[in-house]
């Protein structure tokens, strides 16, 4: 079996935001004033303004950024003390990023001299209210822990059910702590909250003399956003572990490249986890009958290269076609010597990967190379350095990739989620396998459209499904989960309503676009492509224009089509698709401008030359 990852063609629900919140749990026992806190932020292909603020101090710092930029701001000691929780309870300890213009993507880290960690921050619209905590076992004397951040006022939050001592309001942090793994636990909330998990001091895998320890911070996803294929690189450490928790009763698990470690793959209930090693070099593939959540650890087992580092992993589904980040380099002397992307993507197509660093035309990516998993996933991985501090790095591959970004060195690691989709994966329907909320930005041609609806939880009775086209109810669909159409040009509103066990109902929405995908228009002067203009001279003054486009393509307003020479209009040409004039000699500037039946235009230019020869004819007396 290959898994193809289902990736959008443009920006739908990703790790790309305008808007973020971040806080900081107790990391080890260091002096926070020898901790380096960083805030990184990296611009799209477009400049952008925004703010960092400390809820705390409500105080603001601006930042201004140009296109393909990364910007680092290092907090201050006062700014790390009211952004650092470190006893169980409710501050207003969090940062709150916002852009002004463009999307941006958002990573923080906490590191010492020896003890490093980070995380990248979702975005306010990818968050939910329903999550699990993922951690390890603390190493004593410290606790695990979770920080949980409202993004709205009145927000009510359950652990395991039981209610929280108080309501937290916008900037409000909840921070709980235990001397006990907590992995399993289960946090939800009235309004949607960001969820860390911000273990104090662990050990990976369960402590043994002579092991490196270190806090762990991750920003976890919520449950509306697990699915449940999974592909698991490794780091060049080649020891790395893995822990799945379940979010239903029932859950059973396959798996290839790993060993279970704790745990089992079968019949897991709701918040049981199992652990796995991974030991195949070429990576680990997970599959699960519910959705799960994922997170893979650096660990503690080679003292000269690594540290603990949690990483979240996100399903195959959440897949992207590109994505712009930023490797982790402090701005202290550590022990971090090594900084590594892993880029993931299918093994048919990994080849279109490009990797473009602070903006420069793209490449392949570099320094490293392939590492093919093979059957069941195919699935590739491929470990790239990133050696730059100030530049970002943009990937893409059309077909879809997921980034991963770590760092090792002596006693001291990272590992975070660097780019990926961030779905709600508690209903979708795709079109033609493009996800409903990417369907707007994503060509289609006048052909037939099949669309597929991916649902958890329908409820049983009749008509739990239905789909509407343009707003109307179309009664030949009810609770039709695959279905095709073809559709007229322009653009149409598919919408899904879903009713769910609990007798909830949701709807899904996506526009479809749909275009001539016919041959590009074209235009031509005396039979010369308009893209051979520049190579010919014509040496007769007269020249014939003629248009190439499908008038079926064309709006039906007047002025549909314009011709301009020299930058002018030639209004006896509107709308013309053949005509003519006389031309002098000279270089002439031709632009032909097409509107279309779905409002779109397109222009298309060139340059003509005319030189006109005369033989000179003299009266020779013999």
């Amino acid at each position: 079996m290959s898994l193809l990852l289902c990736a959008p063609y443009a920006r739908a629900q990703d790790t790309s935001g305008k808007e973020f919140w971040v806080t900081f749990g107790q990391n080890y026992v260091a002096p926070i004033s020898i901790c380096n806190f960083q805030i990184r932020i990296v611009s799209s292909n477009a400049t952008t303004s925004g703010t960092i603020y400390f809820t705390h101090l409500d105080e603001s710092v601006p930042f201004n950024m140009g296109a393909d930029e990364v910007y680092t701001y290092d907090l201050t000691n006062d700014q790390k003390l009211a952004v650092y929780n470190t006893e169980m309870g409710i501050t207003d300890y969090s940062i709150r990023i916002t852009s002004n213009d463009n999307p941006v993507t958002v990573y923080a880290l906490c590191v010492t001299y020896s003890v490093g960690e980070g995380t990248n921050v979702f975005p306010v619209d990818a968050l939910g209210t329903d999550y699990y905590q993922i951690s390890y076992s603390p190493y004593y004397p410290l606790d695990d822990a979770y920080a949980v951040v409202a993004t709205q006022n009145n927000t009510q939050l359950y652990h395991n059910g039981e209610p929280i001592e108080k309501t937290l309001n916008v900037g409000e942090v909840y921070y709980r702590t235990l001397n006990s793994d907590m992995t399993g636990a289960r946090i939800t909330a009235s309004h949607p909250v960001a969820f860390f998990a911000v273990n104090q001091y662990t050990s990976i895998p369960e402590p043994f003399m002579g092991s490196a320890t270190s806090g762990l911070m991750q920003q976890l996803a919520p449950i509306k956003t697990w699915g449940k294929n999974f592909f698991v690189p490794v780091s060049h450490i080649t020891s790395d572990r893995v822990r799945i928790v379940a979010s239903q009763n029932g859950t059973n698990i396959t798996q290839a490249g790993g060993t279970v470690m704790s745990g089992n793959l079968t019949n897991l209930q709701a918040g049981d986890f199992v652990e796995l090693k991974i030991s195949d070099a070429t990576g680990c593939y997970i599959e699960s009958n519910n959705r799960v959540g994922v997170c893979s650890y650096l660990t503690s087992e080679f003292v000269l290269i690594s540290s603990p580092a949690q990483c979240w992993i996100p399903a195959l589904d959440q897949a992207v076609s590109h994505t712009r980040i930023t490797p982790f380099i402090p701005s202290i002397p550590t022990y971090l010597s090594a900084h590594h992307a892993l880029v993931c993507t299918p093994t048919a197509t990994r080849d279109n990967t490009t990797v473009s660093v602070g903006g420069l035309p793209p490449t392949s990516p570099f320094g490293g190379s392939w590492i093919d998993n093979g059957d069941p996933t195919g699935m590739s991985f491929y470990t790239m350095p990133l050696e730059s501090a100030t530049a970002s790095y943009f990937f893409s591959n059309p077909k879809g990739l997921i980034i991963l970004c770590y760092g090792g060195g002596i006693n001291s690691s990272y590992y975070y989620l660097a780019g990926s989709a961030m779905r709600d994966l508690n209903a979708a329907f795709t079109a033609n396998y493009i996800p409903y909320n990417a369907l707007f930005d994503h060509l289609f041609c006048e052909e037939e459209i099949t669309f597929v609806a991916n649902i958890q939880g329908i409820h049983s009775d009749a008509g739990s499904l239905k789909w509407y086209i343009n707003n109307v109810l179309q009664t030949d669909l009810t609770d039709q989960l695959t279905w095709s159409k073809t559709f007229a040009i322009g653009n149409h509103v598919i919408k899904m309503e879903v009713k769910f066990e609990d007798e909830s109902t949701e709807t899904y929405e996506g526009t479809l676009k749909i275009e001539s995908c016919g041959e590009d228009p074209a235009f031509y002067a005396n039979d010369i492509h308009h893209q051979d203009l520049p190579n010919t001279t014509f040496c007769d003054k007269k020249v014939n224009f003629r248009a190439e486009i499908d008038e079926e393509d064309l709006h039906p307003d007047a002025g549909h089509l314009k011709w301009f020479i020299n930058g002018i209009e030639e209004p006896l040409a509107q709308d013309q698709l053949e005509w003519s004039r006389d031309f002098e000699d000279g270089t002439y500037p031709i632009k032909m401008e097409v509107r279309f039946a779905n409002g779109e235009t397109t222009i298309i230019s060139s340059t003509m030359k005319v030189k006109i020869f005369w033989m000179e004819i003299r009266n020779v007396r013999y």
